[in-house]
């Protein structure tokens, strides 16, 4: 047998193994959209905050996470930042549903199995840990760690997960866990950091993942 019929069957059966033991139909469109949607999320937090500073006397500290909850309607600001979220959230996991199943469907690949289940719940324990802990944290007033928390429980799950799919996912979660440490010594550019992390760095990722892996 020549050799490179022997490096063919070996890159075959390499293929295989990969198909096998990891979730090869993540979507990157599905990742830019995310990132669109959180950009456009941030803007509209972002609106919502300015739109509080010509409030505030002229003496205090214009700090938009301040300004945010200077109004003393704390519980209105945080169901509104919470409902943005949420909303973000849930167009986010719809729309790569909906576009992982497509891809899986052309790559005559099953979207349910071993390989995806173990990839969920590797994907969700960190993430709902995180959810857990920052709602203990909103409770008595601390809102400074609820965007570096995000990327970072967030930054772990994805690391955790990127066992089971490609291996440019662990370095979507290095970067978010560098991203929220980084917003945990900066704490008033919580929205900043937000909107890098789930914005930007999702678009980069995702057309990165379009471009080697969709097409």
């Amino acid at each position: 047998m020549k050799e490179n019929e022997i490096q063919d069957e070996l890159s075959t059966i390499r293929n295989l193994m990969e198909r096998s033991s990891k979730f090869i139909s993540l979507s990157g469109l599905s990742g830019i959209l995310a990132g669109v949607y959180a950009l456009i999320g941030a803007a509209i937090a972002y609106r919502f905050i300015y739109s509080k500073i010509s409030e505030i006397p002229p003496d205090f500290d214009h700090d938009l996470t301040k300004a945010f909850f200077y109004d003393g309607d704390i519980h209105t600001a945080t169901l509104f930042l919470l409902s943005v979220a949420f909303v973000i959230l849930i167009a986010s996991i719809g729309t790569g549903i909906y576009l992982t199943a497509r891809k899986a469907k052309q790559k005559s690949q099953p979207i349910w199995g071993n390989t995806s289940r173990a990839l969920l719940f590797h994907l969700a324990t960190p993430l709902i840990t995180g959810g857990l802990l920052i709602l203990v944290f909103i409770s008595p007033g601390y809102y400074g760690v609820i965007a570096p928390l995000c990327l970072i429980f967030y930054g772990l799950s994805l690391f955790s997960a990127s066992s089971f799919t490609f291996t440019l996912v662990k370095y979507l979660g290095l970067c978010e866990i560098i991203l929220g440490l980084i917003n945990a010594c900066l704490p008033t550019y919580g929205l900043l950091f937000w909107a890098i992390g789930f914005g930007v760095l999702h678009i980069v990722y995702g057309t990165i993942m379009h471009f080697k892996y969709d097409r």
